[in-house]
């Protein structure tokens, strides 16, 4: 079993869409938990005026009953509530005078494509010559549903004692130090009261007045976002193949929020400024003959498979590229230069970017707990977790098992003990 989901809708389309499929039968689910992971995502520092009257106005359509998921797949929707402003602009239906709809603010073709957005090579792709059909699908308003959707998997990873929280260590030039504490559960709610979700109070005045600077210039900025999630049990990934190694479904799925460019797990490009004797997190014998890593600077992934310890990545952000004072473009219809639209946006996206990350981590996260234990149900998925734990760190090898090798042929060749060495191929290793 594995989770897998589709969006669908425009930022000012009538509503945005998600369908989740995989989750087991028996997650609690409540509207108020999604409405408040919703409001999450509208934190921060730096946040347009958008957010203030951009609600989220939710209703799940199919999947649950009873506060309890039904083990079929989970029909979200996020209406928009300043749907009646732009019925005409982005109606379904043609308009039926196309000129007025173009004489209007709304309905005008956008023809100066941002640099840095999906603009441009969007129209050149779909053969558009307004960038609005492209602009509406590729805006950050599409976050919003998964979101909503990585509720559920952070309701199903809390129940087998998995937390995932996030927090901003970088605003431009701004960061905390290299030695910062990774914040803990119950640091959430008080990451969430900051104006930037930085743990850490002078760096995050800091933060503040380096935003306040870029607002009058009529910039913007980018930053790094660190996701860290909390009891999770070693071996869910994979080394075998290279789809299924979850630092790099985590990558893909972090580089999917618009705007972010680049991704480190645990210590990440720093790995490549030491030598290995310092690079590795030596394992040592823990409580009750557990294994422990002596370090976290493999960020709890080893191998594509999680270690057991706390998960460490870190997420590269951009500037965004919609900026009150335009860059240089062309115009599409002329093809002469031209500046650059400019659509309502945030001077900094970074500290609710941060809310995204922890839902897309999640839903890898629980896609690949669904993998390793399978199951229908809540319960089952439990009891199968259990079982597994169970013997995780029993001990292993040779010494372990009592094993003193097995008898060897003339021809070289183990025959393990009760088995007729004739009944082996003549091709046997």
């Amino acid at each position: 079993m594995t989770l897998r989901y589709l969006t669908a809708g425009e930022s000012h389309g009538p509503a945005l869409v998600g369908i989740l499929d995989g989750l087991p039968a028996g997650v609690p689910t409540d509207l108020d938990g999604i409405r408040h992971e919703l409001a999450r995502r509208r934190l921060g520092y730096g946040r347009s005026p958008r957010m203030n009257f951009e609600l989220d106005r939710i209703e799940i359509l199919g999947g649950v009953r009873h506060g309890l998921t039904l083990g079929s797949p989970v029909a979200l929707v996020i209406h928009n509530t300043e749907w009646e402003k732009w019925t005409e602009a982005m109606g379904i239906e043609a308009p039926e005078d196309p000129d007025a709809l173009q004489a209007t603010g709304r309905g005008a073709a956008l023809t100066r494509p941002r640099p840095g957005h999906a603009d441009l090579v969007g129209m050149q792709k779909y053969d558009f010559d307004d960038a609005r059909n492209v602009l509406e699908r590729a805006s950050a308003r599409e976050t919003a549903t998964r979101v909503g959707l990585g509720w559920f998997a952070k309701r199903l990873l809390r129940h087998v004692g998995v937390q995932v929280l996030s927090h901003v260590t970088r605003i431009a030039e701004v960061a905390v130090t290299d030695e910062h504490p990774l914040p803990g559960p119950h640091d959430l709610d008080r990451i969430d009261e900051d104006p930037m979700r930085c743990l850490d109070p002078e760096v995050s005045q800091a933060m503040q007045d380096r935003v306040d600077r870029a607002k009058a210039e009529r910039d913007t900025l980018g930053g790094v976002v660190e996701v860290v999630v909390h009891g999770l049990p070693p071996g869910l990934g994979s080394h075998v193949h290279w789809d299924r190694k979850l630092d790099t479904r985590l990558a893909a799925a972090l580089m999917s929020i618009q705007a972010f460019k680049g991704v480190g797990v645990g210590d990440g490009f720093g790995s490549a400024a030491v030598p290995g004797s310092v690079a590795h997190d030596e394992i040592l014998p823990g409580e009750d003959g557990r294994f422990v890593r002596k370090t976290h600077r493999a960020g709890g992934l080893e191998g594509g498979m999680t270690t057991g310890e706390v998960l460490r990545v870190t997420a590269a952000m951009k500037p965004l590229s919609s900026l009150m004072r335009p860059l240089s473009t062309v115009d599409t219809a002329t093809r002469g230069p031209a500046e650059a639209i400019t659509q309502r946006s945030d001077v900094c996206a970074v500290p609710r970017a941060g809310v995204v990350a922890e839902a897309v981590v999640a839903m890898e996260l629980a896609s690949a707990l669904l993998e390793k234990t399978g199951g229908d149900s809540l319960g089952e998925v439990t009891r199968n977790l259990q079982g597994y734990l169970a013997g995780v760190d029993r001990p292993r090898g040779p010494v372990a098992d009592g094993y003193q090798g097995d008898p060897v042929d003339e021809r070289g060749y183990r025959t393990p003990e009760g088995t007729d060495a004739g009944s082996l191929r003549d091709d046997a290793p």
